[in-house]
């Protein structure tokens, strides 16, 4: 066994913990000339899943380690001062760093009004998802989001790291990074700014959703599930209930739109089922997946609250890291809502129909 899995055998036996569980010690380990400081989440003879004191995630070889230690014997994040120093290093004065009670928001220089209105997407969040008795957590760690003021440099930073930013994509919430990057197109596009609240919307949401314990961030979550609830808080009426109560402005008329359109030219019966153990459509068919999930989300949070809530816990609790079949899916699904998803889509196609 190579030293670095018998140290990892060894500090994790010490300190307690079961090899299926997860680890709470930290260690600082050398990866060519970057020096990294987290705790081990799983690991093996090909590859080491490493939570960074950051927040990020890191997946690297054993052999490309060198000079790993055991620094502590528990695990804490950084603090927001010390990841904020960090993230102005990182930036090297291309943008100001604002901090709120959740949120380090970097900005261009005089649009501090973003921190802001992260911070009040967060609480939209957890407001809207406490009314239907989810149970959430605070985030381990502060929340970062990186707001360019021009879409060229959103493009040059996606791209340093790591991420090819497809055609029409303003934005994205990375789970490896644990981060929020956005480009701010009022700025690029004045008069837009609604186009920023969609895009912050889908992509805060993401971000607070796996980091509250909607979804676990280290196991696979159902691409429906997480785009469904990210579609769904687009809506003034979701993500600001206060000044849009009804529930008529809880509907995204945009998705509603294309899901109506899609089941006039080509949506069957089923498809949904397909969703529900596949992410394929996703790919194959983006729009149509993306209207399916908006829709089939709104219709479950509304009509079936609880056994909805029921159901997104039942998918975090799943193991990090485990493959999720197609059969764990769908058996995860029918638990809560039944085997009869004939029945169950009939209900849903009558309550999208009646929505105006």
């Amino acid at each position: 066994m190579p030293r670095f899995l018998a140290a990892l055998v060894v500090w994790t036996v010490c300190a307690g913990y079961a090899a299926a569980d997860k680890p709470r010690w930290t260690m600082l380990v050398d990866i060519g000339e970057k020096q990294l400081e987290g705790t081990p989440l799983a690991w093996s003879r090909s590859q080491v899943m490493l939570l960074g004191r950051d927040g990020r995630l890191w997946d690297f070889a054993p052999g490309d380690s060198s000079n790993f230690r055991k620094v502590s014997s528990s695990f804490t994040s950084y603090s927001a001062a010390e990841m904020q120093a960090a993230l102005l290093r990182e930036l090297d004065g291309d943008l100001v760093v604002t901090g709120t009670g959740h949120y380090l928001v970097a900005h261009p220089r005089g649009k501090e009004a973003w921190a802001q209105r992260f911070e009040d997407l967060y609480r939209s969040c957890i407001h809207y998802f406490g009314l239907r008795k989810m149970r959430l957590h605070e985030p381990r760690f502060p929340l970062v989001a990186i707001v360019w003021g021009r879409r060229e440099d959103f493009l040059r930073y996606a791209a340093r790291q790591g991420t090819n930013v497809q055609p029409g994509v303003l934005g994205f919430y990375s789970p490896t990074s644990n981060r929020v990057t956005l480009y701010d197109q009022q700025a690029s596009s004045p008069g837009r700014w609604e186009m920023n609240d969609a895009t912050i919307i889908h992509e805060a949401t993401h971000q607070m959703a796996f980091n509250t314990g909607v979804h676990n961030r280290f196991a696979p979550t159902p691409t429906w599930l997480a785009e469904g609830l990210g579609t769904m808080f687009e809506a003034p009426g979701v993500w600001d209930c206060f000044t849009h109560p009804s529930r008529r402005e809880r509907v995204n008329r945009m998705r509603l739109a294309e899901f109506r359109a899609w089941a006039k030219r080509g949506r069957s019966q089923g498809d949904f089922v397909k969703l529900l153990g596949s992410d394929r459509m996703f790919r194959s068919n983006p729009g149509a997946a993306y209207s399916e999930a908006w829709a089939w989300t709104f219709f479950l949070t509304e009509i079936y609250p609880q056994k909805f809530g029921e159901y997104v816990r039942r998918v975090a609790a799943r193991p990090d890291f485990e493959e999720y079949s197609v059969a764990r899916r769908m058996a995860d699904f029918t638990s809560v809502f039944g085997s009869d998803l004939r029945m169950l889509e009939k209900h849903f196609l009558n309550f999208i129909k009646g929505l105006d």
